[in-house]
């Protein structure tokens, strides 16, 4: 496999107002959309929304394992990489104004970094962060050093 990751596949509950809520963070929407997908640009992958019980359908997700609301934890979080603290603060703001809602609130943590977490109108958990100890090269994409294989 050649590894990377290129769309991100969110299942919503309403792909109109999810795509309005993305939109108010500034993501736009690709001329791919309609009113059963939407496409936007995030860096260098595809944010993708399509209806919940349609991507639990064509993952031939068991019925009774689906979660139809926005209070079960997933195990799942999405990440956006600030330059500096001011912007961690900045976004989380926007989120907010969109009608996101605050779960954490940007502070100092453990790791040396700054950040805070808000949930998405159907639930879906994004961490807000800057990492002094990670490089974003000029696009906003990390920059990571391979581990060299011991031979």
């Amino acid at each position: 496999m050649d590894p990377r990751i290129t769309i991100i596949t969110l299942g919503v509950a309403n792909i109109a107002r999810a795509t309005a809520f993305y939109e108010r963070l500034g993501f736009a929407r690709a001329q791919d959309s309609n009113e059963n997908v939407s496409f936007m640009q995030a860096g260098g992958v595809v944010l993708s929304l399509y209806g919940r019980q349609a991507l639990a359908d064509d993952a031939q997700w068991p019925a009774d394992a689906i979660a139809h609301d926005a209070s079960t934890f997933t195990g799942i979080s999405l990440a956006h990489n600030t330059r500096s603290e001011t912007e961690v603060d900045t976004v989380l703001k926007q989120a907010v104004a969109a009608g996101a809602q605050l779960l954490k609130p940007a502070q100092k943590v453990f790791w040396g970094g700054y950040s805070g977490y808000f949930r998405d109108l159907d639930g879906h958990l994004w961490e807000v962060a800057y990492n002094p100890f990670l490089q974003l090269n000029a696009a906003g994409a990390p920059v990571l050093e391979r581990v060299e294989e011991k031979t």
